[in-house]
């Protein structure tokens, strides 16, 4: 069978399974891509491959053979996602596509080590145009996130009022950047920063520090404290668990609201990672497809993007690794 019939095919099945499945049962979504060619990768990934003079497949191999070499950086993936009930096929997905898309990856991962050390020595703050993001959220329109104790609605809550009150906005005075709340607060280097094996964004750091700490007893993590953050997202040690985190709460929560286990299929939990916003992304499938419902139509399985489709592309090597 044709890779075009095996992908038709397998679309035609989970169509037919979920027709039997009764109103908010789960999904499970199939292994595999929903799209037979790859979607377009964005223009800025790109320029920045061109710019490093290489390619997305030797950046691919570059950040495989870092795995495949290093066994006790494999077993502390598959420690890891022991711990957070997760295959450790998610967390090795999120490494190849960040390192093949966005960054390219170091030869060792001992320099990620020496780099977590050095930011920490760095007098590194989160704030913007003098105002710390602790000033920041004490503003009245972020009284309404009070109500939340756990850091990942505690975060989300103020991203959203971000968006809603202050993104482009002039304020008291003050004019707000049309831009992420956390690259206006949250990079201090230059704006779309991120760091470490996994990439990770000191925002996503901090919306995700209470769930690591149930799980995996680190400390957690405070936006006044900005180089324990950096440390943190540097240091493979602590940034694995992080990783791991954000990988459960997207299979949590499109299981919770849009009734998908996407647990099966690594190239959407990559995208996910890739994208950031499952909370968000899970509620507008389940809502687009209750309207598909109500009006006779079948509804949409969740589908990779670029990042997530090389990620199942490349499957059988990346579980070759465990």
């Amino acid at each position: 069978m044709t890779r075009h019939l095996f992908l038709f095919a397998t679309n035609c099945l989970w169509l037919m399974l979920f027709a039997l499945h009764p109103a908010g049962a789960v999904t499970l979504v199939p292994e595999g891509n929903r799209n037979i060619s790859q979607p377009g990768v964005p223009a800025a990934s790109a320029k920045r491959t061109r710019e490093l003079n290489t390619t997305y497949e030797a950046k691919y191999q570059k950040i495989y053979k870092l795995i495949k070499s290093d066994s006790k950086l494999r077993s502390k993936i598959v420690s890891v996602a022991r711990t957070y009930g997760i295959d450790p096929v998610h967390i090795v997905g999120a490494l190849i596509g960040e390192h093949t898309y966005n960054v390219d990856a170091y030869d060792r991962l001992q320099t990620y080590y020496v780099k977590a050390i050095a930011y920490v020595k760095q007098g590194l703050s989160f704030d913007y145009e003098g105002e710390t993001i602790g000033d920041f959220v004490k503003r009245p329109q972020f009284s309404s996130c009070a109500q939340f104790k756990d850091s990942l609605r505690l975060w989300t809550c103020r991203e959203d009022v971000w968006e809603q009150d202050f993104r482009g906005k002039s304020v008291s005075g003050k004019q707000f950047p049309n831009n992420r709340f956390s690259a206006v607060f949250f990079q201090p280097f230059y704006a779309g920063q991120s760091f470490g094996l996994g990439q990770l964004s000191p925002l996503i750091a901090l919306q995700m520090t209470d769930m690591v700490n149930r799980y995996s007893g680190l400390p957690k993590l405070h936006a006044d404290h900005a180089a324990d953050v950096y440390k943190t997202i540097m240091d493979p040690d602590l940034t694995l668990p992080y990783m791991a985190a954000t990988l459960k709460h997207s299979i949590d929560v499109y299981r919770r609201v849009a009734d998908f286990d996407i647990s099966a299929n690594p190239g959407i939990t990559a995208t996910l990672y890739n994208t950031g916003g499952a909370d968000s992304r899970a509620h507008a499938l389940a809502d687009s497809n209750a309207a598909r419902l109500a009006n006779g139509e079948q509804p949409q399985l969740p589908e990779e993007n670029y990042y997530g489709w090389l990620v199942n592309d490349k499957i059988d090597q990346l579980r070759a690794l465990f």
